[in-house]
């Protein structure tokens, strides 16, 4: 992979049967079943969440269960948290919700899908139909993004900012240059709001021809069992997919939840967390420099909840990493990645302290190893 030019590589299509990667899979199946008891790495959900304030704003909404969902007042407090009119916000059962609704209706021609990414994206435009087209990103080149990569062509693109799995933050100004006219632009900001300051969001932006932005509030605030998340686009293209939902589809808690997690307050604490997650991650890659013997190599400089990770051997190095109590992200799952790619979710000091001596008993280091973080 590290040979390949980035480049429009073969299309998917709906049901093809080409041996590729498992799309379907995802972080939490490392961790259900066998997997309850592990120490959790492999899951890019922010730890000790939700916390006890947004418990307790969600449960005294249930008292209006009886009641159908009404997203007004919630869909207008996302709008004001980005500054924009009601009419370029659609509230979502998560952002995974909102990949379906843009593969069902919009009408699109050439998708195109950079990876290594989020494969949510992918399965949901094959499910639909669709023949989806990869740009895959180099390792040697950091996974960084070469706008000329994508055909000039692609009606629809599709990039997650920062980007899972890679943590690769994109400069803003490269993923508007890659809009055009007739283009429907894509960018995933799931995990934005762990970046201090949201450096290079797009989020808000309305200067940009066919830009759809998608944020999630399951990872910052621990409600991925909740599933809430939001679009925000043109009121033309937010319509199409309004059309294309069931009715009621946010529940009211949801709903609730939604309307706290952009209020002031919650927005502060999210910024705080931002930096939090920055000095942790900072710590865990410092820790994972002390491997560097071993062939393990940090994508750098990584910008998300989570870091990319090679490692010779990772299939091997996971499942012992599983046998000591810690369960970490497979890469084979994205395409353009493979066995010896892990992703691991940034945790608290004393997670870290006990991952980084899991990790030495897992690769085997010869000498004291890298020690504490």
């Amino acid at each position: 992979m590290d040979t390949h030019t980035p480049t429009h590589t073969e299309a998917q299509g709906p049901h093809a049967e080409t041996p590729g990667p498992d799309l379907r899979h995802h972080g939490d199946a490392e961790v259900r079943d066998d997997g309850s008891a592990l120490v959790d790495l492999a899951v890019n959900v922010r730890a000790d969440t939700p916390p006890a304030w947004l418990r307790e704003h969600v449960a005294a909404s249930l008292g209006s269960l009886a009641a159908y969902p009404d997203g007004r007042a919630a869909r207008a407090a996302v709008a004001a948290r980005h500054g924009l009119p009601v009419e370029r916000v659609l509230l979502t059962a998560g952002a995974a919700e909102a990949f379906v609704l843009l593969a069902r209706a919009l009408k699109v021609r050439r998708p195109v899908v950079v990876h290594p990414q989020f494969t949510e994206p992918e399965a949901a435009l094959r499910d639909a139909g669709h023949t989806v087209g990869r740009v895959l990103l180099r390792a040697a080149d950091g996974f960084r993004l070469d706008p000329a990569a994508v055909p000039e062509d692609a009606d629809l693109v599709v990039v997650g900012n920062p980007t899972n799995p890679t943590s690769v933050l994109h400069p803003a100004g490269v993923l508007a240059s890659l809009a055009r006219p007739g283009r429907t632009l894509v960018v995933d900001e799931a995990f934005m709001d762990a970046v201090p300051g949201e450096r290079e969001a797009l989020a808000g932006r309305t200067d940009v021809p066919g830009l759809v932005v998608l944020r999630s509030l399951t990872k910052t605030w621990g409600l991925a069992g909740l599933r809430i998340g939001y679009v925000l686009a043109d009121p033309e293209t937010v319509g199409e997919l309004e059309r294309a939902q069931p009715l009621w589809p946010v529940s009211t808690p949801a709903l609730a939840a939604a309307e706290a997690c952009v209020a002031p307050r919650a927005l502060a604490e999210a910024a705080h967390a931002a930096h939090r997650i920055a000095a942790d991650r900072e710590r865990l890659v410092a820790g994972l420099a002390g491997f560097a013997g071993a062939g393990l190599r940090v994508v750098a400089p990584p910008e998300g909840p989570f870091v990319l990770l090679r490692v010779p051997d990772g299939a091997a190095v996971r499942h012992r990493l599983r046998e000591l109590g810690y369960a970490v992200r497979r890469g084979d799952t994205f395409p353009g990645l493979g066995e010896e790619w892990l992703r691991l979710a940034v945790r608290d000091r004393a997670t870290t302290e006990g991952f980084l001596r899991a990790l030495e008993r897992a690769v085997a280091v010869a000498g004291p190893g890298p020690g504490p973080a």
